[in-house]
């Protein structure tokens, strides 16, 4: 019997949550108690986790609030940022110039500290009553005054605290940060270049006057930190306290900023495909060697530079890369969902063999494992090294499956788990991302090969609904519900 994922078979530990059984029939989607305890990953810490930036301005503090957000989610870890310049546009509706951020300007001090506490207050009710497991909270915090002031807030509310700081003296990389990110800031509606990069600098000098670094010598010996030092060229990293933080830190280890381009896209049409059978290992249709041949007059055109190729283990990626005529790198993660007992049948095999099977798949397809095989939230777990080594890596093309490109996609596109399983990766069509400021731009590129649509929707709410009724004794005894439809009701 297929079954509502838990992730990796870890024990878990749970996170107080004022979310009951009767609260979650109300909810939207078909949920059951292990599909809250796999949202909340809770297993990886063991208890709330606040990541506190620091660093002067245009640091690139908000990338890497933002980027590490995006990876934590991704895992399975529900983070959120709470991003302090939000509130000070909120508290301060226009902002003059440079002089709000002057260390004497005691009125300015007293609004930016009133808005750090109601930005707290948000991370604790975030992390305490929203089921949140990492907070990340991105300000400058550059004096041990305010990291004193996070710090009792946090110890006072039972988190673990995180710092990252952000260390760069390249004046090239810091204006163009400015230009990149700054210039299209609401601070400045004008969007005049000149005048931003003015302004900015002194901003920075405002802050540099009080900028007190973190010391791992003596005052911050015992706090656990890392330090990134010019956009990564160095680390230094301090007294880790658990699995999740490890993560964080292999995680900002392995990023980089410079322009790259990742090309995604899928093996061409198999002769499975033709027939409509998920899984197996065959080959190519004859459409599929005729995209395989499209691919590779692409690739040459675009001219890349240093291009990595990535296949899975199986025939059909193997056979569309071959056609490149590049090195390729085989990689078994990258081979597609296995299936389990439903390898090699069609959906309407599925449904006629495994009827259980079929309806609980659509109730919680991100969950569902099937029998003998997997999860999207297991696929997410074997694809996160990809995902490491995606970030490591300059211009790279990655030719794998469906389920695979959905969760690659998801990472770089910020969806979350419910979005996931329904994301579109037509064959013989390739996606070409480009990492920006604070995510990326994608392109679609459609070769004009036909092949067969392997896409199926979600379901609509009413069909989940009824397909889930003839389950509901068994979802009962495992302590799952119907979607949005009292048990009494159903059984």
């Amino acid at each position: 019997m297929g079954q509502l994922g838990t992730g990796a078979g870890v024990g878990l530990g749970l996170v107080s949550c004022p979310q009951t059984l009767s609260d979650a029939a109300d909810a939207p989607g078909w949920v059951g108690f292990l599909g809250f305890f796999a949202a909340w990953a809770s297993y990886m810490t063991n208890s709330p986790t606040l990541i506190v930036m620091i660093g002067l301005p245009a640091r690139g503090k908000t990338y890497v609030s933002k980027k590490l957000t995006r990876y934590l989610n991704w895992i399975g870890v529900p983070t959120k940022v709470f991003n302090l310049g939000v509130y000070r546009r909120e508290a301060v509706k226009s902002y003059k110039s440079y002089d709000f951020f002057r260390h004497d300007n005691k009125e300015a001090m007293e609004i930016r500290k009133r808005c750090a506490l109601v930005a707290l207050e948000d991370v604790k009710a975030y992390l305490l009553e929203e089921c949140g497991q990492i907070a990340v909270f991105d300000a400058t915090n550059t004096t041990r005054e305010r990291r004193d002031l996070i710090l009792n807030f946090a110890k006072e509310n039972a988190f673990k605290v995180f710092f990252v700081e952000s260390v760069c003296d390249d004046p090239e990389v810091i204006a163009a940060n400015i230009l990149e990110v700054k210039v299209s800031s609401p601070d400045y509606p004008e969007r005049n270049r000149e005048n931003v990069m003015d302004d900015f600098l002194k901003r920075i000098e405002c802050y540099k006057v009080t900028y007190q670094p973190l010391d791992p010598d003596a005052y911050d010996k015992d706090l656990s930190f890392i330090k990134v030092i010019n956009v990564g060229q160095r680390f230094l990293v301090n007294r880790v306290q658990d699995y999740i933080q490890s993560k964080i830190v292999y995680y900002l280890m392995n990023i980089h900023v410079q322009p790259r381009t990742i090309y995604l896209c899928r093996h061409g049409e198999s002769e499975y495909n033709l027939v409509g059978k998920i899984g197996g290992d065959t080959g190519l249709s004859p459409r599929g060697k005729q995209f395989a041949q499209a691919l590779k007059k692409f690739i040459e055109e675009q001219e890349i530079v240093d291009l990595k190729v990535w296949t899975s283990q199986l025939k059909r990626t193997i056979q569309t890369a071959e056609s490149l005529g590049v090195t390729y790198e085989q990689w078994k993660i990258l081979n597609e969902i296995d299936a389990g007992v439903c390898e090699e049948m069609t959906y309407a095999e599925i449904e006629a063999k495994y009827p259980d099977e079929f309806a609980l798949r659509d109730q919680e397809k991100y969950l569902y494992r099937y029998p003998g095989g997997e999860s999207y939230q297991d696929l997410v777990q074997r694809l996160e090294p990809v995902i490491m080594e995606l970030e490591r890596q300059g211009n790279v093309l990655v030719i794998s499956h469906q389920a695979v490109m959905r969760c690659l996609l998801a990472y770089f596109l910020d969806k979350s788990a419910d979005e996931l399983p329904y994301l579109r990766c037509p064959l013989h069509t390739i996606l070409k991302l480009t990492p920006v400021a604070y995510g990326c731009k994608v392109e679609t590129i459609t070769l004009n090969v036909e092949a067969v649509n392997t896409h199926r929707d979600k379901p609509s709410l009413n069909s989940v609904s009824l397909a889930a009724c003839s389950l509901c004794k068994r979802c009962f005894a495992e302590g799952l519900m119907c979607q949005g439809m009292p048990l009494s009701d159903c059984l």
